[in-house]
């Protein structure tokens, strides 16, 4: 994919657009973009024919979404190979995982995200990530989050219609805290539970839906299931339904 454009799903306002170009063209944290580039030069077997993305990934989704979906990090032969977020990690990875749950709150238009020429849409939902660059061991530095913080902010700032946040493990949950600290605003550190809501710290905020990241670690596991992170979207679905219906 070397020189390709990034996967979007259109269409993309020009702020939108703009926060994309700076993620795409981001060569802030050192460790991360050796990294990518080296996954890229070895790749996985199985993609050995493959042209690598290996540059940071921009999130994905619908303009107008009411819904943020934030994740952790692109996955070393998964977005760093597509360029699309939650995208080509494997059947009944995380990106599998997440697109049948999105599915299930009617935010997504099919169950899997194999490749950016696929066909998946979301609808009121935009997916994006706390680090934007793949890193070693799926460990970011708390350096290299606080770096990446920036891009999460301009996506942010070009999706006003956002009313809540589903935050995908500790990691995402913590940056979208710090995030919202350098505002002054607060959210609690404690407790991290899977489907707890958190309230908005001030008016107009989103609300925080947690929950835990569909990792092969936790899917695997069972400590996540498909009932278990569908729910967390039909609770979403159901919120902002509720806020909708609230409206003058």
């Amino acid at each position: 994919m070397a020189g390709a454009a990034y996967p979007v799903q259109r269409p993309v306002p020009p702020r939108l657009r703009a926060a994309h170009t700076r993620i795409v063209e981001c060569e802030a944290c050192p460790r991360l973009r050796a990294y990518c580039r080296g996954i890229a030069e070895i790749r996985r077997a199985a993609f050995r024919d493959q042209e690598y993305w290996a540059r940071p990934v921009p999130g994905f989704g619908d303009a107008s979404a009411r819904l943020l979906v934030l994740g952790l990090a692109p996955a070393a032969h998964g977005a760093n190979r597509t360029g699309r977020v939650f995208t080509g990690d494997g059947v009944n990875g995380s990106g599998d995982f997440l697109m049948r749950a999105m599915m299930a709150g009617g935010f997504a238009n099919q169950p899997t995200s194999h490749d950016p020429q696929d066909g998946l849409r979301y609808t009121d939902a935009y997916v994006a990530a706390a680090v934007r660059c793949a890193p070693p061991d799926n460990k970011p530095l708390p350096q290299e989050v606080d770096t990446c913080l920036a891009h999460l902010e301009a996506e942010l700032a070009a999706l006003p219609r956002v009313e809540v946040v589903v935050v995908l493990g500790r990691i995402a949950y913590d940056a979208y805290r710090r995030l919202l600290a350098r505002r002054g605003l607060k959210l609690p550190a404690a407790p991290f539970a899977h489907g707890h809501v958190v309230a908005a710290p001030a008016a107009g905020l989103p609300l925080v839906i947690q929950s835990y990241h569909p990792s092969r670690q936790n899917t695997h596991t069972g400590r996540l299931t498909d009932a278990m992170l569908g729910d967390v979207f039909r609770h979403a679905r159901a919120l902002l339904d509720g806020r909708e219906a609230g409206r003058p």
